[in-house]
């Protein structure tokens, strides 16, 4: 019988990163596997957000398909409107997802001190996240998991999007891969039915109601209370219900991503139907682009991560569970740590290689 034991070489020694190669500042959030630190690569001085996530917790959650899937995805999505990915590695405990770092914090932490945005500042943010999502879109990627959360800030006041862990390639048959937030997730995710693009402009819908209300137009305790709340009425905002200072236009553009049946809603069709909407006529997609106009809402310079996760504890030190215990010793196992075999990335060798590929290439006929 082979030893259990884990070695050393079951991680892949082509990996030239490490965790040593990185200074640790401070913890800038949290997800479900894990911490995000605020990092200094050490080579370049260059600042980052790095996502650790303990291997053991993905393995209790049975999730590592989903981080090799983000990793996989992050590879090829390169855009201005998204949280790109720079370096992927892992240790015997952790894996490491190394991003761009967004200083302006997450959406959710601004909502939650401003309470409230004005219409102004609304559009342009919609407008950013609309920008993302027709890129991911157009490379055949549904995001599923759209929310304040997930959106962050740059330092010039432009949103991007982040967190793919449960991001998919479309197919025609993706009604067994339904996960998401239940508050943000369209009825046909929730009803466990074949999804496409729309799903994502639901989520946007959902959001610019928060904006609008201060709170969403679905809630419950659990996703079964937000589903029978979404199947018994379907959100309609009133003229005599549009709050002060707001227009008929946003209120017609969510009541369309808000629609219950996928065939109904606004971006079924692309993002150019999305675009065409009147709320959105003023909007220069070109300036927005290029990020080269002044945002309505710019974060101020000063730390604008939640105080709760500056701490070096571990956040889940009183969360410890069987599974995780279990997961904990499966990891001295080679055939486990095989599971996580690809996890690495470093994007100054993917750029090489890139540059290689096109010099390669034949020249195209004119």
């Amino acid at each position: 019988m082979g030893s259990c034991n884990f070695k050393s070489d079951s991680i892949e020694t082509t990996q030239s990163i490490s965790k040593s190669h990185f200074q640790f500042q401070y913890g800038i959030g949290k997800g479900g596997f894990g911490k995000v630190w605020k990092v200094e690569y050490k080579k370049t001085k260059g600042i980052f957000a790095m996502k650790e996530m303990s291997k053991a917790r993905i393995l209790s959650k049975k999730s590592e398909n989903s981080v090799i899937n983000e990793r996989k995805l992050l590879s090829y999505l390169k855009h201005p409107f998204i949280v790109n990915m720079q370096y992927a590695f892992q240790d015997r405990e952790n894996l490491y997802l190394v991003m761009d770092f967004m200083p302006g914090g997450d959406f959710r932490y601004h909502l939650s001190r401003t309470k409230r945005f004005n219409e102004q500042q609304t559009k342009f943010l919609a407008s950013c996240v609309i920008i993302g999502l027709e890129f991911l879109h157009k490379n055949g990627v549904l995001h599923r998991d759209i929310k304040p959360e997930n959106l962050v800030f740059d330092s010039k006041g432009y949103l991007t999007i982040t967190d793919f862990g449960i991001a998919r390639v479309w197919t025609n048959e993706n009604a067994k891969d339904t996960s998401g937030t239940p508050g943000y997730m369209a009825p046909e995710v929730m009803c466990r039915q074949n999804h496409g693009v729309s799903v994502d402009y639901f989520a946007l819908g959902i959001i610019i109601y928060e904006i609008m209300f201060g709170v969403r137009p679905y809630l419950g305790r659990s996703r079964k209370d937000i589903r029978d709340q979404i199947l018994a009425k379907q959100v309609q905002i009133k003229k005599e219900d549009i709050p002060s200072g707001w227009s008929n236009e946003v209120a017609d553009f969510v009541n369309h991503l808000l629609q219950r049946k996928p065939v109904n809603r606004l971006g079924l069709n692309g993002p150019e139907e999305i675009k065409q909407h009147p709320w959105l006529q003023d909007v220069n997609w070109k300036s927005m682009q290029k990020k080269s106009l002044v945002a309505p809402f710019i974060p101020s310079e000063e730390d604008n991560f939640d105080d709760r996760i500056h701490s070096d504890n571990d956040p889940w030190k009183d969360a410890d569970s069987d599974a995780i215990k279990q997961s904990t010793v499966l990891l001295q196992n080679n055939s486990t740590q095989e599971l996580f075999n690809g996890y690495y990335y470093d994007i100054t060798s993917a750029n090489e290689s890139n540059e290689v590929s096109n010099k390669n290439k034949p020249n195209k006929a004119k």
